[in-house]
């Protein structure tokens, strides 16, 4: 495969900062659930997230999803330009340059949408190609960025991947049970934008491989539907232990047919998909605390941001500590399915 490398990645975040020790507190007097979700919180890893729309300002939980959709466009298209524009100034491509956009988005939808909107403020060419992912959850980052790859590999013009997530929009009516308020306290909304180019110039990853594996028989344990009042989560404890039974393997699938062993990996960028996932890679892999330390700052500053969660953690591995030219790294989601996804990087 030609070699098509990660050149740039940029984050935009919403304005609205809301503190987990505040989730109780916008729960109704008096209410049965208010200890289980201090419990909740404590537990959670997660000490703030970014929100679209602010829960102390307006309640979401009785929003049509049709709303919600209309919400996701006014909302989505300001931070996917900031986020976009960023990248591309990063990495000295121009907006016309492009190639081929890719928006990923679990979150929100709409025809015309973000996706054309985009090519439109930013002055992309009209011949700009366009691909959208949509409701593959929170590991569609790898796949989307896949796809990028490809086009670069085969056509050597430049591509986007930008994936948006608004989370806030998919709070679901009350009654909350436990499952709920993990739910309603792990998500954030972020966009993140990065650039892939073919061949040398600005230093970056480069992606070599991918491999993913769909646990079929554990699909129940994650699911992501669209109902009358957005989109509803459903969403497993067992989720941690079940990727910890699979992921060793696949990363062996990965690094295997490059002559490579976990050992020879010392750049590893994990999901933050919860405290508790984190800690199951981490501990299925035999993986150091400082492998998975970006990943546990994501967690705590954003939460789990869906697709975009990978991304943040690559944005922060590479300011933080860029993967060495020469070295391997490998990058890796979790979603519905129930799904792994790994992709192998070398540094350049």
């Amino acid at each position: 495969m030609d070699m098509a490398r990660i050149s740039a990645l940029s984050a935009a975040l919403p304005p609205t900062s809301l503190e987990q020790r505040e989730l109780a507190g916008l729960l109704p007097s008096g209410h049965p659930g208010r200890e289980v979700l201090h419990r909740i919180v404590a537990g959670s890893g997660i000490a703030r997230r970014r929100m679209a729309v602010d829960p102390r300002v307006e309640d979401v939980s009785r929003w049509s999803t049709a709303v919600r959709m209309r919400r996701f466009q006014e909302e989505g298209l300001p931070l996917a330009r900031r986020a976009v524009a960023d990248a591309l100034s990063e990495a000295g491509v121009a907006p016309d340059g492009v190639g081929m956009l890719c928006l990923v988005s679990s979150t929100g939808y709409g025809t015309p949408g973000v996706d054309s909107r985009l090519v439109r403020d930013l002055g992309m060419s009209q011949s700009t190609q366009r691909l959208a992912v949509g409701h593959m959850g929170c590991f569609a980052a790898l796949p989307g960025l896949a796809a990028c790859v490809d086009f670069v590999a085969c056509h050597r013009r430049p591509a986007v991947l930008l994936n948006l997530e608004l989370s806030s929009l998919h709070v679901q009516p009350p009654p909350w049970d436990t499952e709920q308020f993990v739910i309603n306290s792990l998500f954030g909304d972020a966009a993140v934008a990065m650039v892939v180019e073919h061949g040398g110039g600005r230093p970056g990853p480069v992606v070599l491989d991918r491999a993913s594996h769909t646990a079929h028989e554990y699909e129940e344990h994650m699911t992501w539907e669209v109902g009358d009042e957005g989109f509803r989560m459903g969403l497993s404890a067992k989720i941690p232990d079940l990727i910890a039974a699979r992921l060793p393997d696949l990363v062996d699938d990965l690094l295997r047919p490059h002559g490579l062993a976990s050992r020879d990996v010392g750049w590893w960028a994990v999901h933050p998909g919860g405290r508790r996932i984190i800690d199951a890679a981490e501990e299925c892999l035999a993986l150091p605390p400082e492998a998975t330390a970006a990943s546990r700052r994501v967690l705590e500053e954003y939460g789990n941001c869906s697709s975009a969660g990978l991304p943040l953690v690559m944005a922060e591995r590479q300011r933080a500590d860029p993967l060495p030219p020469g070295r391997h790294g490998v990058a890796m989601t979790f979603g519905p399915g129930l799904t792994l996804y790994t992709a192998l990087l070398r540094g350049t």
